[in-house]
């Protein structure tokens, strides 16, 4: 195999059938899924050099702390999905929470809200299934970076004043892009796992840090447990394709709920009709009205997708949305990355350490920050998705694979986002399936969410009565929408278009010529690249 040569920007490529295609937000990722493709890995394997680099690069996206979905497309069968979700410490005690007065699980700076980190279990279980590659393969060039360094990016060295206090790896207040940045733990938590699998990690260095941190949060048969399962897909048919996405704890519903809604409400192609955006923000509303009630790891994907609900949404939004978003903060919180192969497997994984750095909590040993996707879990009596051992927190992970007649494949989506994943990927796909916008054009269109207060991520849909909503857009969002905004009941607000409260996507699409790669474009370190034959 050789390697073709990116765009300019190294934004987007293009690649016949027999194409292998990484897209990523970090082309050191993308540098390491290629190698893994060109020595005859998988798309698996390239997901998972690519993801084991960004989680030594960009600690503020994910990291072996933090959880994993992915959705594996395999030629002529359905696509299965990866729940990489940790599960909560035997230790946990919503009694005991509720008894400090507390409503939510602490955002920062409490174990408590860290569950079992999936991310290895979910490595290891998608090389299995998948992989062809030895584990000492697929780490070394992570390896390699955090033991030689790597140059802070952009938004690595803006984020790093969050956690100055915890004196990690100097990732500060005073570190600045292109600053090197070197990881000595978390190779060594690396080369554990090249080493002894599972057990170098959860069982080593890490797990027994972990044990000591968590005061009695976390037993050792809570590390013992694998953290990853393989589960059937969410799927709908919507716009002549049918899209798959995460099951429940996954918010990926909302994502099929939104583009059936915008299907039979007629969405109209032109974005600057004013009914384009009133649908789309009207199906966001209605769909996700309920989430935090009906959102927890036993519901049915058939139940929330049920006939009578998805017609209760149209109506909703037929009738006009009534919002109650808040302006947002702006995340930075989960990484997204997509790769296909010459064979034809396709791999959709999405990570993450929930905020920013997470908990605000390492594991000293290893410095490896952990994650606080257990702020999803409720602490209301009774409720399904109320904090307990040995339960997964609802998740707003929502990875996307699309396939077409006889379930080839036609797409592989996703991106970082928080509670407005959904959102944006219905924008997305409506302009890929709906508008037959190029898939290299995609990702450069405007974008827009519906925002949020504060400074936690899962609290969308739990704003006050009556408080004014708000349409956060860029530039070209602005004049495009304002006045559709303002038209159903929102505040047109900008931010910059390298905002990350828009996302980070990537896409990798089928078209008549071949395969396209869609990085960010809004993220400079972005990259896709193309393998060929």
């Amino acid at each position: 195999m050789s390697m073709a040569s990116p765009t300019p920007n190294g934004a987007t490529v293009h690649g016949g059938d027999r194409a292998g295609v990484v897209c990523t937000v970090d082309r050191r990722a993308t540098t390491a899924g290629v190698a893994a493709l060109r020595t005859g890995g998988t798309a698996a394997d390239a997901a998972i050099a690519a993801n084991a680099v960004l989680a030594v690069t960009s600690p503020h996206l994910c990291g072996m702390g933090g959880d994993l979905w992915a959705i594996v497309h395999e030629p002529r069968n359905d696509p299965v999905v990866l729940d990489a979700t940790g599960r909560a410490g035997s230790g946990v005690d919503a009694d005991r929470l509720r008894a400090r007065g507390l409503t939510h699980l602490p955002l920062r700076g409490d174990v408590v809200s860290v569950s079992v980190p999936g991310c290895v279990d979910g490595w290891l279980a998608l090389s299995e299934r998948f992989g062809r590659l030895a584990r000492d393969e697929l780490l070394a060039p992570a390896i390699a970076l955090a033991d030689d360094g790597f140059a802070a990016s952009p938004l690595l060295s803006l984020s790093a004043v969050l956690v100055d206090h915890l004196g990690v790896d100097g990732i500060g207040a005073a570190l600045r892009e292109g600053d090197l940045v070197r990881r000595p733990g978390v190779a060594s938590a690396l080369r554990a796992i090249a080493r002894d699998g599972r057990d170098g990690f959860y069982r080593g260095q890490f797990g027994r840090g972990l044990l000591r941190i968590g005061e009695g949060v976390f037993t050792p048969g809570d590390l013992e447990r694998a953290q990853a399962d393989w589960r059937a897909a969410a799927a709908l048919d919507v716009f002549g394709r049918r899209v798959w996405t995460a099951p429940p704890a996954s918010q990926g519903y909302l994502i099929l709920a939104i583009l059936h809604v915008a299907e039979q409400l007629e969405l109209p192609l032109d974005e600057t009709d004013p009914e384009w955006l009133r649908t789309l923000v009207g199906a966001a509303v209605a769909t996700g009205s309920d989430r935090p009630a009906m959102l927890h790891e036993h519901a049915d994907p058939a139940e929330l997708l049920a006939s009578s609900r998805l017609a209760r949404w149209v109506e909703a939004t037929r009738r006009g949305p009534h919002p109650q978003a808040r302006p947002p903060d702006a995340p930075g919180d989960t990484t997204y990355l997509c790769v296909r192969d010459p064979d034809g497997l396709a791999v959709s994984l999405i990570q993450s350490n929930a905020m920013d750095y997470g908990a605000h909590v390492v594991e000293p040993d290893t410095g490896v920050f952990l994650h606080n996707r257990g702020i999803g879990f409720s602490l209301e009596p009774g409720h399904p998705a109320e904090l307990t051992p040995g339960r997964r927190p609802p998740s707003t992970l929502s990875p996307v694979v699309v396939t077409g007649d006889g379930g080839a494949l036609v797409a592989v989506a996703g991106t970082m986002g928080g509670d407005s994943q959904p959102q944006l990927m219905a924008q997305h796909l409506c302009r890929l399936l709906h508008a037959g916008i190029p898939p290299d054009l995609v990702l450069d269109e405007p974008r827009w969410v519906l925002g949020r207060e504060g400074d936690r991520g899962f609290d969308l849909w739990s704003a006050d009565a009556g408080r004014p909503g708000s349409l956060v857009t860029d530039d070209e969002g602005l004049a495009r929408w304002a006045g559709p905004a303002e038209a159903v009941g929102l505040r047109p607000t900008h931010q910059a278009r390298s905002s990350p409260v828009f996302g980070h996507a990537q896409l990798i699409a089928r078209t008549e010529a071949g395969w396209v790669g869609s990085a960010e474009p809004r993220v400079q370190e972005s990259e896709a690249a193309v393998t060929v034959h």
